[in-house]
C-alpha cells in the first residue's frame, strides 16, 4: 500500500500528471510511439528542460516510468507493473 501512496503522491502534481499521460501515450500505440525523450517532453510544455527532468525523476522514483539513456538522450516509457498495480487498486472498488 505504501508503494501506491508514493505513486499517487507523484501523480498529484498537475505537471507530472500531464507528463505521465504523455509518456503513457495511447493504449493502441506501438512501443516505438510510446517512447519519449526528456527533451521531446519539454517541448510539449511551457516548462524548462531542468523542470521536466525533475518531474521525470519523481515519476521514475515512484516506479511509474523507466528511463533508458542512449548516447546523450534519455528516453522514458511507462512501467507496465505500475499500470497494473493502479488498475488493481481502482478495480477493488468496483462491484
Amino acid at each position: 500500500m505504501a508503494e501506491l501512496a508514493t505513486v499517487f503522491r507523484a501523480l498529484s502534481d498537475p505537471n507530472r500528471l500531464a507528463i505521465y499521460r504523455l509518456i503513457r501515450g495511447r493504449d493502441d500505440a506501438s512501443v516505438a510511439e510510446l517512447e519519449r525523450s526528456i527533451s521531446a517532453l519539454a517541448r510539449e510544455f511551457d516548462l524548462s528542460l531542468s523542470t521536466v527532468s525533475h518531474h521525470v525523476k519523481e515519476l521514475r522514483q515512484a516506479g511509474l516510468i523507466r528511463c533508458v539513456k542512449r548516447g546523450q538522450t534519455v528516453y522514458c516509457e511507462p512501467d507496465p507493473e505500475a499500470l497494473a498495480a493502479i488498475d488493481r487498486f481502482v478495480g477493488e472498488g468496483r462491484t
